[in-house]
């Protein structure tokens, strides 16, 4: 590695710099400085080379280079923040410049970055976060795609098909599920590209070897390349569908069994550790609720739960659920934001709930958002009207709650790239949630 004496001299639009081997080491091998050091990272210096001449802006040379440094981002009031990113994307120093805007995800340490306005006020949809930290946003047909510096993407149209779930292949790749139109033989899933919209292909249904139009539902992904959906078809394609995500093709079929439902699932969620696929089918989509988890190597349901024939109140009535591998158990909530916990070595128990209801103060509105759960590096999070609460420990203690004034109540939101995303129902504003960067020591 290059030390003090291994001088480099740059020439960046007229303006001199100059810095050290070990400096630009720090930029990594897939920078455009990395292309300087060989194999052995010691720097290719040529004798007749006095200074390296780039003809970019020297200003956010400047940037860059402090950044290299020490590691911290210091940006000039008269320097736009856009020119620097795309003077970042040139070097190749994108991520560094990410990793010092904020830290790694911690939910106790969430701060509001910003907030964007949407496109069609009132009919959020859904918001998904995508891998890099961009988003994508739907309102009924339409998808809206963000990059992590939250630039507007050309938005996916999908011609009046109502949009259901959205989630991300990679950074690239955006798969939408969809309603089918009647008579139109449209709906079912498609991949589309994330940067220009285009469709790249569809996910089709075979039944009985015939390709058949369906209404694609709730979506979910495994480490294994495999994507689920929930799926109503018109004959007997109700359940739970399986596909290649690099080929497209249908590779299984989980049918919905008498008295349960699968199709109408509200949730999926892939679980690692049990290669098992949890569904959950939640009021008010159906007048009952109905949780189970599917194992495709047997078809099999190994374990389930419905509330079905039970006496049911609003304050015990289930509204989102998430499982919880760690401590084989099964997170659900109602209504009221109190949490309740089924465990899955017992198949068909009882929900244990964890009151809350009396910790929160004022009138319910008079159109709350349902609840959403997600779990992130072992922090549970959940949403309730205009606020995201968040909980740790083993006994899942309330450590802290994200709250602002504007947008009314917030109808979705998605962790993912290190940040948080809640999109709010009656303005169509989306939040962005970020944790501050560790301090330089």
């Amino acid at each position: 590695m290059g030390i003090q004496k291994d001088r480099v001299k740059f020439n960046v639009g007229g303006r001199i710099f100059e810095t050290t081997a070990t400096t630009l080491a720090n930029a990594g091998r897939n920078s455009l400085f990395g292309a300087m050091f060989d194999d052995e990272w010691n720097l290719n210096s040529d004798a007749t080379i006095i200074e390296h001449f780039i003809d970019r802006n020297p200003n956010c040379f400047s940037v860059l280079l402090d950044l290299l440094r020490t590691g911290e981002l210091y940006l000039p009031q008269n320097l736009p923040v856009k020119l620097l990113y795309r003077e970042a994307l040139f070097y190749g120093l994108l991520d560094h410049v990410r990793s010092a805007k904020w830290g790694p995800f911690d939910g106790n340490r969430l701060r509001l970055a910003r907030s964007v306005t949407g496109q069609a006020p009132g009919d959020g949809t859904a918001i998904r976060a995508g891998p890099d930290g961009g988003c994508c946003v739907a309102h009924g047909s339409m998808v809206h795609v963000y990059d992590w510096m939250m630039e507007e993407h050309p938005p996916i149209n999908l011609d009046y098909q109502r949009v259901n779930d959205a989630g991300w292949i990679d950074s690239e790749n955006i798969v939408l599920s969809a309603c089918e139109r009647l008579g139109k033989g449209d709906g079912g899933m498609g991949l589309f590209s994330a940067s220009t919209g285009e469709l790249r292909y569809k996910f089709n249904v075979k039944h009985e070897n015939q390709v058949k139009s369906y209404t694609a539902g709730a979506l979910s992904f495994s480490s294994d390349y495999k994507l689920f959906s929930s799926c109503k078809g018109r004959s007997n394609e109700y359940g739970i569908g399986v596909w290649d995500q690099v080929t497209g093709k249908q590779i299984d079929f989980f049918y919905e069994p008498p008295g349960w439902s699968l199709g109408d699932a509200d949730k999926l969620q892939w679980l690692h550790g049990t290669n098992c696929l949890l569904v959950a089918t939640l009021f008010p989509r159906k007048d009952n609720c109905y949780i189970s988890l599917l194992d495709f190597r047997d078809k099999s349901m190994v374990w389930s739960w419905s509330d079905v024939g039970a006496p049911i109140t609003d304050e015990r009535r289930v509204r989102d659920a998430i499982a919880m591998e760690e401590t084989s158990s099964i997170c659900v909530v109602n209504e009221y934001e109190d949490l309740g916990f089924m465990d899955l070595r017992r198949n068909a128990g009882s929900v244990r709930w964890s009151s809350r209801s009396r910790l929160m103060k004022g009138k319910m509105p008079d159109e709350p958002c349902y609840p959403k759960l997600a779990l992130h590096d072992g922090q549970l999070f959940s949403s309730m009207n205009d606020c995201i609460s968040v909980f740790c420990g083993p006994d899942w203690v309330l450590t802290s709650r994200l709250r602002r004034s504007y947008g009314g109540s917030i109808c979705d939101f998605s962790i993912g790239g290190d940040r948080l995303f809640a999109l709010h129902s009656e303005e169509n504003v989306f939040d962005i949630w970020e944790t501050s960067p560790p301090p330089i020591i």
